[in-house]
């Protein structure tokens, strides 16, 4: 028999547990809100309150003979088509890192993109994983990465067959999409895994005018973030298993090594319910969507100084494979000043907020859930933008480097860098050292120099004039970069 995607057993037991009326002795301390502060109640709602209840012994019995989210989890896993799927509260930060053990183990290698998000690295510090780094493919002139190419997959394989398997980032925060079906192929040959971070994927599976997505693609992993594209709430995130390369209950057990023992309902109740939605409304949602963002795109591409990245920019030899036309990328280097200016304007003065932005383009993304009215909202925004560029313009430039200009070499493991004892050097003396900390413009969160990474001139000066432009640097210890942060000698 086949399941019932009609079904949400998570949102059914929440409500089931309400209408019960049951009376807990246990966590969350607030009890059904009765003890929060009446001012969070005011500004929250009673429903968050109400739908924070524990998983087991809650939600479900102290057993989980109800096997709610065993349940939950098998309709997503058919749903999009994998074998296994795992709900996660801690977002695909945690998701990839879970991925990541499951496919290797510390003091062994795994090829990775080197446009990863500072969660890959972060597992790779955590784990002792040694990365063996294959290359983006760069458009150089747009200063822009794309994901890496299945032969330079092949190829990093050739030259490191001990790696345990492969990692690769599709889509990208600026929605290029890798051939992931060709280095799948690659992987398997050899008998190795692929684990794809797909967490800006969450809607692929549901409409055929959208890039193929890793599961069909024949990846063995997948992690997606349900809060970035779908409906799911924040932190809300899913990994899929399929195939024989990796034993689920390794895969379960990682992701148990690592996720929190007081997992939020209210997540796993954004996951179940945005499942459903897809199976029973998702290519008409996304439908509209696309038709929504041609439309967006072309009013956009009127406005003076802006070009829209489209797939004629993103896709090609040398390029990405495919294209999500969903974020919207916009291309303001004709308007005379920065992204970082520029979305600040847009917040200022309309309460618009960019995805991302960078040295010379804004992203706004396009979900299933905007119309005709936030997109009004939207273009006359940028229009209002436009007219005002005399504001805006003698931004201060970023001295961005050439792709061998940005790349470093790994003079150390990360995790030893990391650990290693380090100190603080002005950041003009750093040139030559060794990095001891992850520094990473934010958004997208892909770091631009690794602990491990022998810094140079050309990186630093690009961070450096990137933050006196507006980029903003989360992770280090100095986010001014005045010092940076490196291994003693």
């Amino acid at each position: 028999m086949g399941v019932n995607q009609a079904e949400a057993p998570i949102l059914e037991a929440l409500a089931r547990y309400a209408d019960a009326d049951e009376l807990g002795f246990t966590p969350p301390g607030h009890k059904q809100a009765r003890g929060a502060d009446p001012r969070a109640r005011e500004a929250l709602g009673d429903a968050v309150f109400y739908g924070d209840v524990l998983a087991n012994g809650g939600l479900d019995d102290r057993l989980a003979r109800c096997g709610v989210l065993a349940r939950a989890e098998n309709l997503m896993a058919d749903a999009v088509h994998a074998d296994h799927t795992f709900f996660s509260t801690c977002g695909s930060s945690l998701s990839v890192k879970a991925a990541m053990l499951a496919v290797t183990s510390p003091g062994h290698r795994l090829l990775v993109g080197r446009d990863a998000h500072k969660s890959v690295v972060a597992g790779l510090i955590l784990s002792g994983v040694e990365p063996v780094w294959v290359e983006p493919q760069w458009d150089t002139s747009r200063h822009l990465a794309h994901p890496p190419s299945a032969a330079a997959y092949a190829q990093a394989f050739a030259e490191h067959p001990d790696a345990d398997g492969a990692l690769v980032t599709s889509p990208t925060p600026y929605g290029a999409a890798a051939a992931l079906e060709s280095i799948a192929d690659v992987c398997h040959r050899l008998g190795k895994p692929l684990v794809v971070d797909e967490a800006w994927g969450a809607h692929l599976p549901f409409h055929d005018d959208l890039p193929s997505w890793a599961m069909d693609a024949g990846a063995d992993i997948c992690v997606t973030s349900i809060h970035k594209m779908g409906s799911g709430l924040e932190q809300g995130s899913v990994f899929h298993l399929q195939g024989d390369l990796i034993d689920p209950a390794e895969l379960a057990s990682r992701a148990d090594l690592l996720g929190t023992t007081s997992p939020n309902v209210l997540l796993y109740a954004g996951i179940d319910a945005w499942r459903r939605q897809m199976v029973q409304h998702g290519h008409e949602l996304l439908g509209q969507a696309l038709e929504l963002a041609a439309r967006t795109r072309t009013a956009i591409e009127a406005i003076g100084g802006f070009h829209v990245n489209d797939a004629k920019d993103f896709c090609g030899p040398g390029l990405a494979h495919d294209f999500d036309p969903l974020p919207v990328v916009m291309d303001i280097g004709a308007l005379g000043t920065s992204g970082y200016r520029a979305a600040d304007w847009l917040r200022t003065h309309h309460h618009v907020d960019a995805h991302l932005f960078d040295h010379r383009r804004i992203s706004t993304q396009l979900t299933h859930a905007d119309d005709e009215q936030t997109t009004a909202h939207l273009l006359a925004a940028l229009r209002d933008l436009a007219d005002h560029t005399t504001e805006l313009r003698d931004a201060p430039q970023v001295a961005v480097p050439s792709p061998t200009g940005l790349r470093m070499d790994q003079a150390r493991p990360p995790r030893d860098a990391y650990f290693a004892r380090h100190t603080k050097v002005p950041t003009a003396e750093a040139v030559g050292r060794i990095a001891a900390e992850m520094i990473t413009p934010y958004p997208p969160g892909i770091p631009v120099a690794l602990p491990g990474e022998r810094l140079t001139e050309p990186v630093l000066r690009y961070l450096v004039t990137g933050v006196e432009a507006g980029m903003f640097l989360p992770d280090a210890a100095d986010q001014r970069l005045k010092t940076v942060r490196v291994v003693e000698d």
